[in-house]
């Protein structure tokens, strides 16, 4: 099949829905097709098959740096779609109607169009938006074969929102590039590592982390702790310093930007693996990297995507703001040993069922059944 994936932000970023769309790239043409990137606007050259049909605008949504669409050309999407005579189109939601919106309605007949939601509204100004974006496009959603959300929540907000039902296919991970032999630990002296891999902004939660770290060293807890920081963002000048402030300088240590390359290495020098994001998730890709990744234990804020991840052990969630409950099961954990290898356990096992290998078969079956639909109805 020759498949277009479709997604109105560039492909220059690293976040989760450019992380989706590349993975299952990859795994399409390993499996003999042919993928072409319909996206924004994007500098990269690494990637065949890279069409960027519009300038970019960069916005603040869903606490998020994004980029939205300028109008694309409808003459130049046309060209495209003409030439490449896609089977199926797989477009990445919600979307603008400036762009994914254009491509929709030019698409050939024959063609199938494939969604995944991907989002969780992180407050009431969100939903209201985009409930508002689901009306304008009501026509443009009609087109449509199939749609998938990448979990639970993310389905309850395609149905709410855009009045769209949809099937829940978990989002997928590379779990070959985190396997554990494949990994070199970082810190290997005895020390207990803990590690927060994310962007520092408000919403991730690193702020709850050192104000629970703050009360662990103040009794002594962290003699033989380390604590690394991995990412960059808005907060980190002011996160660094509240380090400093408060005499937490030799026991945590920043990265800063952090190559997907080093992630895993990272995650594989983890005790203890801290993800205290106060909401906005619809998933979570990097609870399902370190699960595969760590030779300890995950822990996650509890907000609806990652409690889709990590209820089956609900001690797991934890409760960001509650920054005294954090020291506590912080502690628990940096003492526990056997605690943190009984979580490895299962947390390596539940891993498997999101690997690109599997969830790429389904999407597979999904496109070929909608083609087959279309071709039925010529």
């Amino acid at each position: 099949m020759k498949i277009g994936l479709v997604l109105d932000d560039s492909l220059d970023k690293t976040d989760g829905v450019q992380q989706y769309v590349l993975t299952l790239g990859h795994y399409l043409k390993r499996s003999g097709h042919t993928v072409h990137y319909l996206v924004g606007q994007t500098e990269r050259t690494d990637l065949a098959n890279v069409h960027s049909l519009s300038r970019n605008l960069q916005v603040h949504f869903n606490q998020n740096r994004m980029s939205t669409p300028l109008p694309a050309s409808s003459r130049k999407i046309k060209q495209l779609l003409e030439r490449e005579q896609f089977d199926v189109l797989h477009v990445q939601m919600p979307y603008s109607p400036w762009l994914a919106g254009r491509i929709i309605k030019q698409a050939p007949s024959t063609t199938a169009v494939i969604g995944t939601f991907h989002i969780v509204p992180f407050s009431k100004l969100e939903a209201r938006a985009t409930r508002l974006l689901g009306l304008s496009l009501r026509r443009n959603l009609r087109r449509f074969d199939e749609v998938v959300s990448v979990s639970e929540p993310a389905a309850a907000f395609a149905k709410h929102s855009f009045r769209m039902r949809s099937v829940v296919v978990p989002n997928a991970v590379n779990l070959s590039a985190f396997h554990t032999g494949k990994r070199i630990k970082r810190y290997n002296d005895g020390k207990v590592t803990i590690v927060f891999l994310g962007r520092l902004v408000e919403r991730k939660g690193c702020f709850y982390l050192l104000k629970a770290l703050v009360s662990l060293h103040a009794k002594n807890y962290l003699d033989n702790v380390r604590v690394i920081i991995c990412g960059k963002g808005p907060q980190a000048k002011s996160l660094e310093a509240y380090v400093q402030d408060h005499h937490l300088g030799q026991h945590v240590h920043f990265t800063g930007y952090l190559h997907e390359t080093d992630k895993p290495d990272y995650l594989a020098s983890a005790d203890i693996a801290v993800f205290p994001s106060t909401g906005g998730e619809s998933f979570g890709i990097v609870l399902v990297e370190a699960m595969a990744t760590v030779p300890g234990i995950v822990l996650g804020g509890d907000n609806v995507g990652y409690r889709s991840v990590l209820q089956p052990h609900p001690e797991q969630l934890i409760n960001p703001s509650d920054t005294v409950a954090l020291a506590k099961t912080l502690r628990h954990y940096i003492r526990s040993k056997p605690a943190r290898e009984r979580a490895m356990r299962w947390q390596r096992a539940a891993a498997q069922q999101y690997d690109i290998n599997k969830v790429g078969e389904t999407l597979l079956g999904i496109y070929q059944q909608a083609l087959q639909r279309r071709q039925n109805m010529q």
